[in-house]
């Protein structure tokens, strides 16, 4: 399974605070990889560097080969790497259908263009996304008055609009009621098998990101603790004494 995210000793600091330092990791194309670690780990931050919300200050990022350390938002999205955050960044006031029209122009398409006679195939295809997602009843309602759950597969389904090769997830179970949790692992798993998307996970819950990833990494103060398969991070002492020594 070839590399399509690579991560080379890179190092992040805001004024003397170091974010993360010297953090050298891989992600396999098609996989599912989880990233965990202690809150302040600097697991957003590694992945706000990755899809180029600021810069980093040392190592090198590539994304399917391609060096991206130093490319702006926009242009990483346009080869296929997008986010979702903790917080759904969705537009309240809109409707569901809207919202998955107007996140198109991160790849090929002109705002214009999404609500014009051109878009039909769009239209057609935010529907069958909203549909996948669970949403197509709801796609007429406000965005803002969907539950936070249902706004988290919004967002899911707006990043899909775009045919993302590469999506990182940052705590995408954060706040859903959790008789809602299954669902949406059910949606990201058959997202990652059925449409070939390579995930990248935060996630706090271990059940669900223990039961959901092929590899995951932990951060821990900033570094690097440990990385194997989920029996081997379960087992991984270095681990579990840096999640008790967070509490």
């Amino acid at each position: 399974m070839s590399t399509i995210i690579d991560v080379q000793n890179v190092s992040k600091s805001f004024g003397g605070v170091t974010a993360n330092r010297n953090i050298s990791l891989s992600v396999k194309k098609g996989a599912i990889t989880g990233l965990i670690g202690p809150n302040g780990s600097g697991k957003t931050t590694l992945f706000n560097s990755i899809v180029g919300y600021h810069p980093i200050d040392a190592g090198k990022i590539q994304f399917e080969g391609q060096e991206i350390s130093k490319l702006p938002v926009q242009e990483i999205a346009r080869l296929g790497l997008l986010r979702t955050f903790q917080q759904t960044r969705i537009y309240a006031q809109m409707h569901g259908l809207d919202n998955m029209l107007i996140s198109l122009p991160h790849r090929k398409m002109r705002f214009s263009d999404a609500f014009g006679r051109n878009g039909a195939a769009e239209y057609e295809r935010a529907e069958a996304l909203l549909e996948f997602v669970g949403l197509y009843e709801k796609r007429f309602l406000r965005a803002g008055s969907l539950s936070f759950g249902q706004q988290k597969l919004l967002e899911f389904a707006m990043a899909l609009m775009n045919e993302p090769t590469g999506l990182l997830l940052d705590e995408p179970t954060a706040g859903i009621n959790p008789t809602l949790i299954n669902g949406l692992i059910d949606r990201l798993q058959r997202a990652n098998a059925e449409f070939g998307i390579t995930l990248f996970v935060i996630e706090h819950n271990m059940r669900v990101i223990m039961n959901m990833a092929d590899q995951i990494y932990c951060l821990a103060h900033g570094e690097l603790l440990a990385q194997g398969s989920p029996d081997d991070i379960q087992k991984d002492q270095r681990v579990i004494d840096a999640y008790l020594g967070a509490h």
